[in-house]
């Protein structure tokens, strides 16, 4: 009796995994979606997180004294007098003082530091190793070591409560890292072009000015928006340096809602927001500048 072979079909192992395929593909398509709403629930609540004490200052100000420690994000008696209190003192000094800083520190910080940069960037000479090194090494000290010294100096030189003293303190800190940071978005602009300058008879300041200068405003811009901010927000230099009130930098003075018994939270948090207004004045502004310099920045050409 003859035996009955069967045999498998040379395509039947292929449409076996070819079948598994859908499943597989929705297994994957569900980890996707899985994760996707994972990152997008973390980013949500870390958003929240960080927009909460705002939502609060912003909340308090608006607020009479006797509401300031309720918890209602919707103030129950909402009131503007917080802000008219603040603007009838001396707040509006304090934010000229604060914008004349900030401003002469960036033109300083920057009018020192890109020349340095620009000769770091295209020239080999020596020592240069060894001063960017140091450059380096002056960003490792809290500014808080400064103050003494400082203190010594400007009171030999008369610059105490002066304005112009407390812009060469923040130069000290802002020129090293001016240097560095501009030092990089040269280096992104090709030697070439200074080679092409040179042979239409343009000198390595107009090289400088007309050529290279033009081509690295974002990270200019950058580079000017965190000098600015630093002497926007910083408080222990001029705490230490100005006495006078019609002196005083903002990040001293709303400081004065602070006294020995408590704070003042419907002014403090009032004059808070008000200070916000103009850095988020100024970084809209500059927004395009420094998303193209942060990024133009990182990569050399």
């Amino acid at each position: 009796m003859a035996q009955k072979v069967t045999s498998a079909h040379p395509l039947s192992g292929k449409q076996q995994r070819v079948s598994t395929r859908p499943a597989t593909q929705k297994k994957r398509g569900a980890l996707a979606v899985f994760g996707s709403l994972s990152a997008h629930m973390v980013m949500i609540i870390t958003v929240v997180i960080c927009l909460f004490p705002l939502v609060v200052v912003i909340s308090t100000s608006f607020k009479l004294p006797n509401d300031v420690f309720d918890l209602k994000i919707i103030p129950s008696h909402p009131t503007l007098s917080n802000y008219q209190y603040v603007l009838s003192g001396d707040f509006l000094t304090w934010l000229g003082n604060s914008l004349k800083i900030g401003l002469m520190t960036t033109v300083v910080g920057l009018a020192f530091a890109a020349p340095a940069a620009y000769a770091m960037s295209r020239w080999q000479f020596i020592g240069k190793r060894g001063l960017l090194l140091l450059f380096l090494v002056t960003q490792m000290f809290p500014a808080m070591l400064l103050i003494v010294p400082l203190y010594i100096l400007f009171a030999q030189l008369n610059l105490l409560d002066n304005i112009f003293g407390l812009v060469i303190a923040y130069a000290t800190t802002a020129v090293p890292f001016s240097v560095w940071m501009l030092k990089n978005f040269f280096d992104t602009v090709p030697k070439e072009l200074d080679e092409a300058a040179r042979v239409d008879g343009l000198g390595p300041f107009q090289t400088f000015w007309r050529v290279v200068l033009p081509l690295t405003i974002p990270g200019v811009a950058v580079v000017g928006f965190f000098n600015f901010m630093t002497a926007w927000n910083e408080f222990m230099l001029a705490y230490t340096f100005l006495q006078s009130d019609s002196k005083l930098t903002l990040a001293v003075g709303i400081q004065r809602y602070v006294h020995d018994f408590g704070a003042d939270w419907h002014y403090l948090t009032a004059a808070a927001v008000l200070v916000t207004i103009p850095v988020l004045i100024v970084f809209i502004w500059a927004q395009r500048y420094l998303v193209t310099g942060l990024t133009g920045g990182s990569v050399k050409g």
